[in-house]
């Protein structure tokens, strides 16, 4: 039973990195977990949401740890320090993304439920919380120059899905080298300094 879980599990990271989590077939899944029945995954997990659900929680606690290791350090420096929460969200990231193809399907993963949130079942936002990120986002937020609420709102959506999607195309590079990469800890680098900028920005009037 813990091995047909997991093999399925294993197959969803695959098959929902590369098709998307909204377009991906179980069908797919179900064969690359070496299953004769369609349907496994309804059997084991209920639903679509709850195979993503479980998909999700397989790093949840890899994440959270390291986040948390790296906002006490963030806690620590000048309130107007916007670069060492930047990294508490940066870093990890970029390190499960070095694990091995899991972890890197995985980031895949992440980048496109938070792109897609508004299409997210609750169930799986639940499980996205358990990554970590509001203590991280919190001091972010009391970090980051007078805005206004709209304003704050959309900068921290936007530095969100830059980070991520900068990271999973990252990612993605291992598996289909195309340009040139940076060496992991200047890319880490670059990126906390670019999302930096960008949640730093003058205000924009209406």
């Amino acid at each position: 039973m813990a091995d047909t879980r997991r093999a399925l599990v294993e197959a969803a990271t695959e098959v929902f990195a590369e098709h998307g989590v909204f377009a991906a077939s179980l069908v797919e899944v179900t064969r690359r977990a070496g299953q004769r029945n369609r349907g496994a995954v309804h059997y084991h997990f209920g639903s679509r949401e709850g195979l993503l659900a479980a998909v999700l929680e397989q790093h949840a606690a890899f994440l959270a740890q390291r986040e948390g290791e790296l906002l006490e350090h963030a806690r620590t420096t000048p309130d107007d320090d916007l670069g060492s929460v930047l990294e508490a969200i940066v870093r990890p990231a970029v390190e499960l993304a070095e694990t091995g193809p899991s972890g890197r399907r995985y980031l895949v993963i992440v980048g496109e439920l938070v792109e897609e949130y508004d299409r997210v079942h609750p169930d799986v936002a639940e499980a996205l919380r358990h990554t970590g990120g509001y203590d991280v986002y919190a001091l972010l937020e009391d970090r980051m120059p007078p805005l206004d609420d709209a304003l704050r709102n959309e900068r921290l959506a936007l530095v969100t899905g830059f980070i991520l999607r900068s990271v999973a195309d990252r990612a993605r590079q291992v598996d289909s080298p195309g340009r040139a990469q940076l060496p992991t800890e200047r890319f880490v680098r670059n990126l906390v300094a670019m999302a930096a900028g960008m949640a730093t920005a003058p205000p924009v009037d209406v």
